[in-house]
């Protein structure tokens, strides 16, 4: 029995993949399975050729896997696009048709999948047959799919419920019939457990939630978008509000707007928001207004690959901003990291009242996994500096000195409205007051001001090692790529060789020290990342990371990285 399977379908756009994917997830992952879905998809409404790739294991994964062992095919291109990655004996489930044709390499089950589905009530629920015939083949019972099925269609009616438990039933049946009840499918039983299953946009819209953010302005953009899809409906509970913005540019000053005003505010994009909002991020700077910028990034430049995996914004987020002032980048693994990392986002944004970028890649904000229990208790809210009592009344009958140079760079905020804070703010350089001074010596202070909140920092637990000690080969990435390096290190092992995987958590403040220390003793070191020009290894030289046996795997056009591909690229160079 399979302790792991492959899973995939395929279809044109808008004709049921991504549901028939999300059922057969949801399902498995009740059941007590680790589930991985990563799922490809045009950039337009309807039409072109989509798929949603599944792995189901007893042991959590965190990619996808490098070969598929079922392929469920609404459609003929479905076929000749994927067969390839069916491995030797694997399976080919489509709809009888379009007549469909396979390799000799793999099984066909030609199936009448529409036909059923009419005959059970609409040729819509052909997805439903096609679930039923996976599920003989794996060794799964037809009530794996009931509680999915009922919480989709009960409120349509139980009628709506039955067919779509008789298309299943049905389709089960037929496979049955063509001999599909196969053995070596079947799949080993989990334990039951039931975990959450999410993406990582739903994560970081669920971590912001916890860290008390209020206010979210935003401009719908793949793949942020569900972000904003998901707090429309939370915020409203808590007293929270999302506002559809006209363009990124607005949303980024009024996400400023409202920090000012003393909320925990934060907007999402993706790189061409990003670039818009490059000129208000410098406002932020400026005017040392908190506010956090989740950038969720996708293939570019331009339009580029809206729906597909790149982590090309890197050098844009450091040093995309007019100007020099402090800014935060953090860079998130997992769906549970991007719980956490919201929350840690505004503590650092207002202890050290500078803009903080969170940048996740499509990858992991729309990949929908097992994720492990979410812990309300990682989250703790810390305002940073606000302005006491005592300090207010020191400036009474003045104007509070929301600028004061201080050892540490960080003077106390105070809230539009409160007695005694009256202050000036502005984009133009100021005094300490807020009100414009564009003479040598301010200009020389504030600046050094500004600029002092982050020397020397680094932003605890930004890099984290694990493997073995004076490694053979030491393996550098960021982001989704947890998951493929961690894959990878692993039959590297298995092969004989020592192999360190080290993950970067945050690149602004860049980790120097806890890098260089990370990669001492490695032999060689492989730099990991989904862009044409090494971002990420640059970055390493230019902060002075002493690493001059560094090769850089790269992977730009469009599709995320397989474990294969790493182990592939590391046994070359040993």
């Amino acid at each position: 029995m399979l302790e792991q399977l492959s899973w995939k379908v395929g279809g044109q756009q808008g004709e049921g993949v991504e549901s028939t994917g999300e059922t057969f997830a949801i399902a498995l992952n009740r059941q007590g399975y680790y589930v991985y879905s990563f799922r490809h998809f045009s950039s337009r409404i309807k039409g072109g050729h989509s798929n949603d790739k599944v792995r189901v294991s007893l042991k959590q994964y965190r990619s996808i896997a490098d070969y598929t062992d079922v392929l469920l095919a609404f459609d003929q291109e479905s076929i000749d696009v994927n067969v390839q990655e069916v491995r030797q004996g694997g399976v080919v489930i489509a709809d009888s048709k379009f007549n469909p044709t396979a390799p000799e390499h793999v099984r066909l089950f030609s199936i009448p999948l529409t036909k059923i589905a009419e005959e059970c009530g609409s040729a819509i629920m052909k997805n439903m047959v096609s679930l039923g015939a996976s599920a003989c083949l794996l060794g799964l019972p037809i009530n794996t799919f009931r509680e999915v099925v009922e919480e989709r269609f009960l409120r349509k009616g139980q009628r709506i419920v039955d067919q779509n438990m008789e298309a299943i039933s049905r389709g089960f049946n037929y496979m049955r019939e063509l001999g599909g009840a196969d053995p070596q499918f079947a799949l080993r039983p989990a334990d039951g457990t039931r975990r959450l299953f999410m993406m990582g946009n739903e994560a970081l819209g669920l971590g912001a939630l916890a860290a008390g953010a209020r206010v979210m302005p935003a401009y719908p953009i793949t793949p942020a978008s569900d972000v904003m899809e998901y707090l429309i409906k939370q915020f409203p509970k808590v007293g929270g509000v999302v506002v559809q913005t006209e363009d990124e540019i607005a949303a980024i000053n009024m996400t400023i707007g409202a920090a000012y005003g003393g909320a925990r505010a934060f907007t999402c994009t993706a790189g061409p928001g990003l670039s818009l909002m490059m000129e208000a991020i410098g406002l932020a700077g400026m005017t040392e207004t908190p506010v956090v910028i989740i950038d969720t990034q996708r293939g570019g430049p331009s339009t580029g690959l809206p729906t597909k995996q790149e982590q090309s914004d890197m050098l844009a987020a450091l040093f995309g901003t007019h100007g020099e002032i402090p800014k935060i980048v953090l860079n998130p693994a997992t769906t549970e990291e991007c719980f956490t990392v919201v929350g840690k986002a505004f503590n650092l944004a207002e202890r050290y009242q500078c803009p903080v970028i969170i940048m996740t890649d499509l990858q992991l904000s729309l990949s929908k996994q097992t994720t492990e229990p979410l812990r309300l208790e990682d989250v703790v809210i810390d305002r940073g500096a606000v302005a006491s009592e005592e300090d207010l009344a020191a400036a009474a009958g003045g104007e509070f000195p929301r600028y004061r140079l201080t050892d540490s760079g960080v003077s106390r905020r105070v809230f539009p409205g409160t007695k005694g804070g009256l202050h000036h703010v502005t984009g133009v350089e100021h005094m300490e007051t807020g009100r414009p001074n564009e003479t040598a010596g301010n200009r020389k202070q504030m600046m050094e001001k500004r600029m002092r909140k982050l020397q020397g920092v680094e932003i605890e637990d930004s890099v984290v090692r694990t493997g073995d000690e004076s490694p053979d080969i030491a393996i550098v990435g960021i982001g989704s790529n947890i998951g493929a390096i961690a894959e990878a290190k692993e039959w590297l092992q298995r092969d004989g060789l020592k192999v360190a995987h080290v993950h970067i958590h945050a690149i602004l403040p860049f980790p120097k020290r806890q890098l260089q220390a990370a990669l001492s003793g490695a032999k060689q070191v492989v730099v990991v990342e989904n862009n044409a020009t090494a971002q990420l290894r640059h970055l390493m030289s230019f902060f002075g990371v002493d690493c001059p046996n560094a090769h850089s795997f790269l992977k730009y056009n469009g599709q995320a990285i397989l474990p294969v591909e790493i182990y592939e690229f590391c046994k070359e160079m040993n």
